[in-house]
């Protein structure tokens, strides 16, 4: 039987280098080491041989399997090496690379970016606070009476335990003043939600900026040197501004600037945010929230302004629709990179 498996081997050997495909490959290894080949049943019969010449015997057939088994294993290295080799041999290793779309930041947030840089070169620091807010921060210290219309169910998102979603981030503003004695000189970006209808103008989500200025002896002229300052170094120098009065609950007297830039929105007048300079019920709000007198109104005054970046992305990007900003769409996100 030494005889036998030594022929055996040989045998074995030389279907396995014969063997063209891994197809074929495939077929010798079955026929050999398969669960029914051809070496199960050699060791199914060595129960046939002699008790004496079982050990040198079954140690013959355990050396060929492994003979076998890494004579399979090299020649299907082989077959996988020159499939390899056969994938690449027709790529002309001097063409250019395919190039690839490098990412960028969203539109609104390089807006906010060159904002805040801008008032970070006036002084400003900048502010954070929850989007999930008290009714108190979000409208009794801001100076909103209960009847008014921003605090219906039908204009805010409220939670069951009576707390919100803010509606604004001027809520930053009077945390700044809660946690900190003037003079105080923040902004505070961020986003805020409302009961709106999407459409082309309209999202229930957006994004706002608001700045906060508290010190002895501020003044409206301080407020309106202050923006156009922002507003040319965010637009260039050859936007015009222009300030109207207008009606917040937060500040007295109040306004609403306007910008007007060539080439943009067809060179009309565009409303760019709301200011003035703080009602004094604001501050004695915060002094009553505070416990102190630290902002009391006869010794400090200040002004407070607020911008919402996504109305003033379409007008600078010329988009014709505020969704386009939220859609993740990368044919459109391209364009900013």
């Amino acid at each position: 039987m030494h005889a036998e498996l030594v022929n055996f081997k040989e045998s074995a050997l030389a279907e396995i280098g014969g063997a063209k495909t891994p197809i074929e490959l495939d077929s010798v290894r079955v026929k050999y080491l398969g669960r029914a080949g051809l070496i199960s049943k050699l060791s199914e019969s060595m129960r046939d041989v002699p008790k004496g010449d079982r050990p040198r015997l079954g140690k013959l057939l355990n050396e060929v399997r492994l003979t076998l088994s890494a004579a399979f294993e090299d020649r299907a290295a082989t077959f996988a090496a020159q499939h390899d080799l056969s994938a690449i041999e027709d790529i002309d290793e001097t063409l250019p690379g395919t190039p690839l779309r490098v990412g960028s930041l969203h539109p609104l947030t390089q807006l906010q970016n060159r904002a805040i840089q801008v008032f970070r070169r006036l002084g400003f620091a900048l502010a954070a606070g929850p989007d999930i807010e008290t009714e108190w921060n979000c409208f009794d210290a801001l100076n909103t009476p209960p009847n008014h219309p921003a605090r219906n169910e039908t204009d805010t998102f409220y939670l069951f335990d009576g707390r919100l979603l803010r509606t604004h981030t001027s809520t930053v503003q009077i945390r700044t003043m809660l946690a900190a004695p003037p003079p105080v000189r923040v902004i505070a970006p961020g986003a805020a939600y409302r009961r709106d209808e999407m459409d082309a103008t309209h999202l229930s989500q957006f994004n706002q900026l608001e700045g906060l200025y508290i010190d002895k002896n501020v003044s409206v002229a301080d407020l309106k040197g202050t923006l156009e300052y922002f507003v040319r170094e965010l637009l260039g120098s050859q936007v015009e501004t222009r300030m109207r009065p207008h009606f917040f609950p937060f500040t007295e007297p109040s306004y609403e600037l306007d910008v007007r830039l060539p080439g943009v929105n067809s060179g009309r007048w565009m409303e760019l945010l709301g200011c003035g300079m703080v009602d004094p019920n604001v501050l004695e709000k915060v002094n009553e929230g505070r416990g102190d007198r630290a902002y009391d109104p006869e010794v400090w005054t200040g002004y407070a302004f607020g911008m919402g970046l996504d109305r003033l992305a379409m007008a600078l990007f010329g988009l014709p629709d505020i969704r386009l900003l939220i859609e993740n769409d990368q044919r459109f996100l391209a364009q900013f990179s």
